[in-house]
């Protein structure tokens, strides 16, 4: 079963970008990314990567992001 831990600080992206851990990413409740991982973040913006050339920026504070481990 998998372990999904809210990321709310930025100790928190930082840990999933250095491990390269799989995030999830929900705006308005609904799924709107999972499995992509972070290469970047800022106070405002969250870029993930979830393919070789696709690229996705969400706002901090429009989405809601999950660590997914196991």
């Amino acid at each position: 079963m998998p372990i999904v831990r809210p990321l709310l600080t930025d100790a928190d992206f930082k840990e999933v970008l250095e491990k390269s851990i799989p995030i999830r990413i929900f705006k308005d409740n609904h799924l709107i990314e999972s499995g992509g991982i972070v290469i970047r973040f800022t106070e405002d913006t969250i870029i993930t990567q979830s393919g070789v050339s696709s690229l996705g920026y969400h706002g901090r504070d429009s989405c809601e992001f999950f660590e997914v481990k196991g």
